[in-house]
């Protein structure tokens, strides 16, 4: 599926989970090319977090197998590490207005392109790309690892990426969303 909005990993038993995930119709959902990696397309990314928190805190033998849930906001495809600067950079720029005066990081977890695009540096750059437009829009924002405001979440699956502006309520909240 190259058209998804959640990504799920898995603790293993991967026909168990699909069946399950089926079971409750929250989307169409399919097996990456990534081991124990499930990617969703759903009408809303964030009321899927919330059933499957819900289902975890109702059955947490019957959901054991869900690792992490994350539902992304936008989407892009990418070739290049250098595109996928380009969009990612683009992308967050969309985050600029709830992130002035805030405190937050950015967390990549990658899945693909090893050897190519490099984790660390990628958050880096787009932590320091927001850090500075928003400086330059005179509404600054500081980087914070302990307790931030926000945490801007990108995940890529091969060479599509999703990202989402995670805030400290829904962190707090979620058991299947971990942004670091």
């Amino acid at each position: 599926m190259r058209d998804w909005n959640v990504v799920i990993t898995l603790r293993g038993q991967m026909a168990r989970a699909l069946r399950q995930l089926r079971r409750l119709s929250l989307g169409p959902v399919s097996v990456s090319r990534f081991l124990d990696v499930l990617v969703m397309k759903a009408d809303d990314p964030h009321a899927v977090l919330r059933a499957l928190d819900e289902k975890v805190a109702q059955e947490p033998q019957q959901h054991a197998f869900l690792s992490h849930v994350f539902p992304c906001d936008q989407t892009f495809t990418f070739r290049s590490p250098e595109e996928f600067e380009a969009k990612a950079q683009e992308d967050a720029t969309r985050y600029a207005g709830a992130l002035a005066g805030k405190s937050f990081h950015v967390r990549i977890h990658r899945r693909g392109f090893k050897g190519r695009l490099s984790t660390k540096d990628e958050e880096r750059r787009l932590g320091e790309f927001l850090y500075e437009r928003l400086e330059k829009a005179g509404t600054p924002a500081r980087v914070s690892f302990e307790d931030p405001d926000a945490v801007v979440l990108v995940e890529t699956v091969g060479t599509q990426a999703g990202m989402a502006l995670l805030g400290r309520e829904e962190l707090g909240h979620s058991r299947l969303l971990r942004a670091d």
